[in-house]
């Protein structure tokens, strides 16, 4: 009995709230706001407060999860990041350790020193000058994409 009281109280005040309200001037000049003005008197009728603001869609989904459900979403996500964060530095290194050759391979062949190689025959023969030349182009296209200069 005294719960069925107080949801009545409930809804009769929530129902006051959204009545609504006026503004006028007493018999006295004094300034009365209310829901009912007295009869005779001009009285100006209010805007109502504006609404609450709702939330965003995403966060009542979010609230929507069970505990466990956001534990595990969180985990998830912070696997992913982690994952990330490992593909990012793998690359990364991978850039350097490329940078690095390119330019060593590079130096040795501005260096003017004979550079030798093994043909299909497995005998050593030596770069000509338009080989060279080639190779120092290749070397130097290798170096901007690696290097970034």
């Amino acid at each position: 009995m005294k719960s069925f009281i107080v949801l009545l109280a409930a809804l009769v005040f929530t129902g006051a709230g959204a009545a609504q309200q006026y503004k006028w001037v007493d018999a006295d000049g004094k300034v009365r706001y209310g829901d009912t003005p007295p009869p005779g008197v001009k009285a100006m009728p209010l805007k109502p407060p504006p609404a609450a603001p709702q939330p965003p869609a995403a966060a009542s989904k979010d609230k929507a999860l069970t505990p466990e459900a956001a534990f595990q979403k969180r985990q998830r996500e912070r696997e992913e990041e982690v994952e990330k964060a490992a593909k990012e530095r793998a690359a990364a290194d991978a850039k350097r350790q490329n940078c690095a050759q390119a330019r060593l391979s590079l130096r040795q062949l501005q260096s003017g020193q004979r550079i030798a190689t093994l043909n299909t025959a497995g005998e050593r023969s030596f770069l000509e000058d338009a080989q060279r030349a080639r190779e120092t182009e290749r070397a130097e296209k290798a170096v901007s994409e690696w290097c970034g200069s």
